[in-house]
């Protein structure tokens, strides 16, 4: 992929080119992550979803269906380590 320029206006916010959010399936609501890698700032794409959006809709579900359980339940069973207090 060739080198795109994305603009940042006057609030802080990225335009990324129609072509390129196609390209890569970007919509509205996804997440990027500005990182420093090697002295350089790389932005990249998370196409993964958010654990935890992913942990209430699990809970919600059990919820709904009514069943409840354990939260820590629910995260071990779907992956999702929870770090102890």
């Amino acid at each position: 992929m060739a080198t795109k320029v994305v603009t940042v206006d006057a609030k802080g916010r990225l335009t990324i080119p129609a072509e390129l959010r196609d390209e890569l399936g970007i919509e509205p609501g996804d997440i990027l992550f500005v990182e420093r890698e090697d002295g350089h700032d790389v932005l990249r794409y998370a196409k993964a979803a958010n654990p935890f959006d992913l942990l209430a809709e699990a809970a919600e579900v059990e919820y709904r269906a009514g069943r409840t359980r354990n939260i820590r339940t629910i995260a071990e069973e779907m992956g999702i380590q929870l770090d102890d207090e």
